[in-house]
């Protein structure tokens, strides 16, 4: 009897080293990819912000589109349905004598439940939810860990994988599929207007036109390490915050599965043996690991990783504010790193790691706010949204997560040690383009004069709305 397997795509959006495609094609004559969107994924979320806003869901539609060019390049087609995939899923699986649902964990709450959802559905036919483990670098079979051994702090986590652990070789994308079956209407992909929001356009000034797809993702990956040659130069360059290239901007693609942590590392091995092997080098496959830690953390503590004291069950006092908590999310608080950082995000869905610390640390630490307000609000807004970096990242600089020291950053420091021209600061916010390079993070020291010399006066540029230098003196004295 011919074997039909359904392969269940989520945040793994590839051909290319996607363990579950490639063990389904080796193993039955036919496979049905199917991709699912999910209404709850575009709902509101707890604090009232839509869980996937118009950057992602576009990126996400491209990335979609993207893989279903890929099958059909190989014979067969991606079914596409907009519902809950312990709906979608069931149905297919009756219409089409599926055995078996293959499907990558994921590790979020939500995801889980809707994995549990699945199986449940599943339950009175013959087909069983067989899961696969695709998302991180290192394998979970492999980490020498269990789930609950994970250890608090990543330097620990990451020497003792390293040491102990082999990163797995990639799997080939299939050469060719059996075509769906006859009469199969593969559907529609949704649209951002279909999926309930108001479409967005990114802000010409954005670092880089982020296109969803495993295409884009490969070709980002070739230009950034071959084209260009900049991995040479990564970590010297990653705190940087002007332009496409200071980073590897691939996170976009992992977020969303269009490239495997895996692909990158073998590229990046790859470039070792052909070119150069450096501290640069090595820092990609080490900020791959975090990636890995942040997985494994939210897979450890599960629901506490989302609760206001954090994984490590630490109570502050948070106060309630939502007035701040505006200012802070619409780039108006009157510190200019900050708003430049916030108002990137906003128009592009982007933002750099070093102003990711420092919103996160302003929010949390200079205007106590429960940090989850910050985490929520960046679901909504990156294109890069991923639950274990962005809510572990949070957590982390937030003072209740895995950072063994619970830091603060000084903002003012930050900002002239990376910005100490003012380049990024005018780049966003162009009312402070006239000030010299020395005013330009402290426009509030302006005299009166100067501030009507360079157009500022009577409302050009907010006030800061805290007293910065008190609010440090409240962490410092704990």
């Amino acid at each position: 009897m011919p074997t039909t397997l359904l392969v269940w795509f989520r945040n793994d959006l590839r051909i290319r080293d996607n363990e579950i495609l490639h063990e389904a094609a080796q193993r039955a004559d036919r496979v049905l990819p199917v991709y699912c969107f999910d209404p709850r994924h575009f709902a509101k979320g707890r604090w009232g912000f839509d869980k996937t806003g118009p950057f992602r869901a576009q990126f996400l539609i491209e990335s979609v589109a993207d893989l279903r060019g890929s099958l059909q390049e190989r014979g067969t087609d991606l079914i596409v349905r907009q519902g809950p995939p312990e709906d979608v899923i069931p149905e297919l699986v009756k219409a089409h004598d599926v055995t078996g649902v293959y499907v990558h964990k994921e590790v979020g709450t939500e995801e889980e439940d809707v994995e549990q959802a699945v199986e449940q559905a599943l339950a009175p036919t013959d087909a069983v939810l067989q899961y696969r483990w695709g998302k991180t670098l290192y394998h979970a079979d492999d980490i020498p860990f269990d789930t609950d051994g994970i250890p608090k702090v990543y330097t620990p986590f990451r020497k003792k994988t390293e040491k102990q652990a082999s990163v797995r070789a990639t799997f080939p994308a299939p050469d060719a599929l059996a075509p769906l079956p006859e009469g199969l209407d593969a559907g529609a992909i949704a649209t951002v207007e279909g999926l309930g929001l108001k479409p967005a356009a990114i802000d010409d000034r954005a670092v880089l036109d982020f296109t969803g797809g495993e295409t884009a993702g490969l070709e980002r990956l070739q230009q950034y390490i071959w084209q260009q040659d900049l991995l040479k130069k990564y970590k010297k360059t990653r705190n940087g915050l002007l332009g496409a290239d200071y980073s590897s901007k691939f996170s976009a693609w992992l977020a969303h599965g269009c490239l495997s942590p895996r692909t990158i590392y073998e590229e990046v091995k790859r470039y070792e043996d052909e070119r150069v092997s450096n501290k640069s080098t090595y820092w990609m496959i080490f900020e791959l690991i975090w990636r890995d830690f942040f997985t494994f953390i939210t897979r450890k503590y599960g629901a506490r990783l989302f609760y206001q004291s954090g994984p490590m069950n630490r109570a502050i006092d948070w106060d309630e504010n939502p007035e701040a908590f505006e200012r802070w999310a619409t780039g108006t608080t009157g510190f200019p790193f900050i708003d430049a950082n916030m108002r990137e995000l906003n128009r592009s869905g982007f933002m750099s790691n070093r102003g990711r610390q420092n919103v996160a640390s302003f929010l949390s630490k200079n205007l106590n706010l429960d940090w989850r307000l910050g985490a929520s609000y960046f679901e909504a807004k990156l294109l890069d949204y991923d639950v274990g970096s962005n809510w572990g990242n949070w957590a982390y600089n937030s003072g209740v997560g895995n950072d063994p020291r619970n830091r603060y950053f000084n903002i003012l420091s930050q900002a002239n040690r990376y910005d100490k021209k003012g380049a990024y600061v005018k780049h966003w916010l162009p009312e402070l383009q006239e000030l010299p390079a020395d005013k330009v993070h402290t426009p509030w020291e302006l005299s009166d004069s100067e501030k009507s010399m360079y157009g500022l006066h009577g409302g050009g540029y907010p006030e800061p709305m805290i007293d910065l230098e008190a609010s440090y003196e409240r962490l410092r004295n704990g």
